[in-house]
């Protein structure tokens, strides 16, 4: 019975940690796009049919300053 007086205390720290670990996540960002990343990595990188990702360049071609 005297082991409750230790484990009610350590439970309530336990779950303190656990809701402010909860509460930094949700404030940082971690939850806004949940759908984004499993959509990411069926694209492939080189495909510049990706939004936002525009096809090859000349500053992107080796430059030849011989």
């Amino acid at each position: 019975m005297s082991i409750l007086f230790l484990l009610i205390p350590l439970g309530m720290i336990f779950l303190g940690a656990a809701i402010w670990a909860f509460l930094w996540a949700v404030r940082s960002g971690q939850f806004d796009d949940m759908e984004g990343p499993a959509h990411r990595i069926l694209m492939d990188d080189d495909d510049p049919r990706i939004p936002g990702r525009s096809p090859t360049t000349k500053e992107d071609e080796p430059r030849s300053d011989a």
